[in-house]
């Protein structure tokens, strides 16, 4: 005879992304209002602040603002330890930063109805919503992207990790935070290669699914590049609503094997890996969506136009489409064995996104080796022509 008891849990997700500046302005009292709902008479929840080192470089009065911002708080206590990481992938491919954050979560006794709040780029949220999830089986965390490709994309979503045995978020969490804001003012002191970098989730959410917000891109090279604030406000807030709209209308937890948002990164990733992370994460994405769109058009997916212009809009925004690792055969053979690690990763069986038009996705479930290495090859044509026109456009 059979017992069987079976368990249905239904659980429901919620969280803003804000949109505002000078969020920790006094007369700002967005970021407090947020938190009211989790407040409780009677109780103190605490706040621990990981901050991406740069940034507090670059905004030195940045954490007295913090300080000031919370005085006077019934309900809310400021851990005067800020906890300071190095931002980039250096945060994630060591676990002492990780390390670094549980251990002031013990140190400083902050429980898991208390807040960790990360305030950086997409690397420093990842690391310290691994650190929070994991602590006392899940610490509410709170994401302040300072980066345009974490306020645009990694930073609305809900993953969260560290790099583990050479492999890109091998350790990880699934784990909303309870809310973003996005504060643009925060940007400004970005360097022009980090400005661009984060462009391409933008172009990738865009190729996959809205035609007009990629024609928007191709027609706003100019705003964008002169840092044109009103521009790239809206770019951040468009591809930011399409990701999140990605996440709730399909597989939010990826428990299958398609992940469209995904487009141009299986290579993506292990071209970061193979260029010991010199290479930024968005900037591995352009030569990722260049190599998937130069893939599906010798599929014959793609139209030519199509084509063509994807890979005009790329080099008009001064993204990479090609990177000299990959002249070396050993380069590509390690590039192409990021299939696998891809599909590792993804669990079950292969599914890359591929393009059938602007605004189209395609899945498909394999790869053809040698038609990657054509990819690649007339890649690396189309760069040293680009290249050698910079050359000759230079002033004398």
């Amino acid at each position: 005879m059979k017992h069987i008891l079976k368990q249905h849990l239904t659980v429901t997700f919620q969280y803003e992304v804000y949109f505002s500046e000078n969020i920790f302005s006094i007369d700002n009292s967005l970021f407090r209002d947020a938190l009211a709902p989790y407040l409780k008479p009677g109780l103190v929840r605490q706040l621990l602040f990981v901050i991406d080192e740069e940034l507090s470089l670059a905004h030195p009065g940045l954490l007295k603002q913090i300080d000031v911002y919370f005085q006077g708080q019934v309900h809310l206590a400021l851990v005067k330890e800020k906890i300071i990481i190095p931002g980039g992938e250096v945060a994630k491919n060591s676990p002492c930063y990780f390390n670094q954050i549980v251990e002031a979560i013990h140190r400083h006794k902050v429980d898991r109805h208390s807040f960790v709040v990360a305030i950086g780029g997409g690397s420093v949220l990842d690391v310290a919503g691994y650190a929070a999830t994991v602590s006392h089986r899940g610490i509410k965390h709170i994401r302040i992207p300072t980066t345009v490709l974490s306020q645009d994309d990694s930073g609305v979503g809900i993953k969260n990790g560290i790099n583990f045995f050479g492999k890109k978020n091998f350790l990880g969490t699934f784990a909303p935070p309870i809310a973003v804001f996005n504060d643009y003012q925060l940007l400004e002191t970005l360097s022009d290669r980090h400005w661009v970098a984060g462009i391409a989730e933008a172009i990738k959410v865009a190729l996959i699914k809205d035609a007009t917000f990629f024609e928007w891109l191709r027609d706003q090279v100019d705003g964008i590049l002169q840092r044109n604030a009103d521009t790239m406000k809206y770019l951040i807030w468009r591809s930011a609503q399409l990701h999140m709209d990605h996440i709730a209308s399909g597989d939010p937890f990826e428990l299958g094997s398609s992940r469209p948002l995904d487009f141009g990164h299986w290579s993506a990733h292990k071209i970061e890996q193979l260029s010991d992370f010199q290479i930024l994460h968005g900037e591995a994405v352009a030569i990722g969506i260049a190599l998937d769109t130069t893939y599906s058009f010798l599929q014959g997916y793609l139209n030519e136009c199509d084509y063509k212009e994807i890979l005009s809009v790329l080099q008009a925004y001064e993204l990479p489409i090609f990177h000299q690792l990959l002249k070396d055969e050993r380069v590509i053979s390690d590039l192409l064995d990021g299939l696998e690690e891809f599909r590792e990763h993804l669990g079950g069986k292969l599914t890359i996104m591929l393009l059938r038009a602007v605004g189209v996705g395609l899945e498909v479930h394999e790869m053809d080796h040698d038609r990657i290495r054509e990819a690649l090859a007339r890649l690396k044509k189309l760069d040293e022509v680009q290249q050698q026109r910079k050359l000759v456009s230079l002033p004398d």
